[in-house]
């Protein structure tokens, strides 16, 4: 298949596109090869030409949480708004015009986190204003009925980060330098292979799935267990991993859900495995010992 896709180049895409090449080929609209996808009719103009391709990813993204509610204010005049609510409807006007699929990628922030867990059925209610703009842009997708599709991703890692540094090699910078790690005990994530999202779009994207599923890992687990879990894996001291509570850790910053536990079992049953952390994160040191990464790479 050829798709079309946005921040193809960034920590998830950029590795969609090496393992799903040469099975698919890719086209990527990004601000790096001259793409805006906040200018309507240019995005209106490329999707429609691009006769070839049948499906759109949807990746590029706001994802800045901390400026996104400093300009909460601004509401439709801030950029989380412009480019995740606006830019994704420009992109949807353009897939229903030009009888493509649109698959777009939402957080697992999409809830408040006052349940243990979530699945597909449950109602979102996002509470920082980065996640009530990527929600918003989920709802409209959604509203594209058999031509949408959504998926939820949660604090994404892969070997040799690529474009932005994800939380597992942030906390392996720390523990390289010798400095402490404090993290949260009682709050509980899905942290979530970026192959295994990878292989998750091509299995739904081969069966025009539409809806939302949940592409994460299947291991529940702590950021101060999950920081453990780098410091053992990579053979660092796990005493540099300090505890702190949720609240403490999240004071003053854009609300966050402090249990995001999303079940997999849907995407699961389309045959997809998904690694639990600690599994993932050896396979992380798996890889970077057979491919270091280079200097170029962050």
């Amino acid at each position: 298949m050829k798709f079309i896709g946005t921040g193809l180049s960034g920590l998830v895409g950029s590795r969609i596109v090496e393992l799903l090449s040469p099975k698919h080929a890719f086209t990527n609209y990004s601000l790096e090869n001259g793409i805006d996808i906040t200018d309507r009719e240019g995005i209106l103009s490329r999707i429609a030409g691009e006769t070839g391709a049948s499906w759109v990813l949807h990746l590029a993204a706001y994802t800045n949480v901390q400026q996104a509610e400093k300009d909460r204010l601004l509401g439709e005049k801030s950029t989380a708004w412009k480019v995740n609510v606006e830019a994704t409807q420009n992109i949807i006007d353009a897939c229903i015009a030009s009888d493509k699929r649109l698959l777009y990628v939402d957080t697992d922030y999409a809830f408040d986190g006052t349940q243990k867990t979530y699945n597909e059925d449950d109602t979102p209610n996002p509470q920082g204003w980065y996640a009530i703009t990527k929600s918003e842009g989920a709802k409209r997708v959604l509203a594209m009925g058999k031509q949408g599709l959504v998926i939820r991703i949660s604090n994404p890692y892969r070997a040799n980060p690529v474009g932005k540094t994800d939380f597992a090699h942030k906390m392996l910078e720390r523990l390289m330098a010798g400095e402490a790690i404090v993290a949260p005990v009682d709050q509980l994530f899905v942290p979530t292979f970026v192959d295994d999202i990878a292989a998750g779009i091509d299995a739904l994207t081969s069966g025009n799935a539409t809806g939302i599923y949940h592409v994460v890992g299947s291991e529940a687990i702590s950021p101060f267990d999950a920081a453990r879990a780098v410091a053992r894996t990579f053979g660092f001291n796990e005493g540099l991993v300090k505890e702190t509570s949720f609240a403490a850790y999240f004071s003053g910053r854009a609300p966050v859900p402090q249990y995001a536990v999303l079940t997999n079992n849907k995407i699961r049953a389309l045959g997809v495995d998904l690694r639990g952390f600690n599994d993932g994160i050896a396979e992380v040191k798996k890889q970077e010992i057979s491919a270091p990464k280079t200097t170029e790479q962050h």
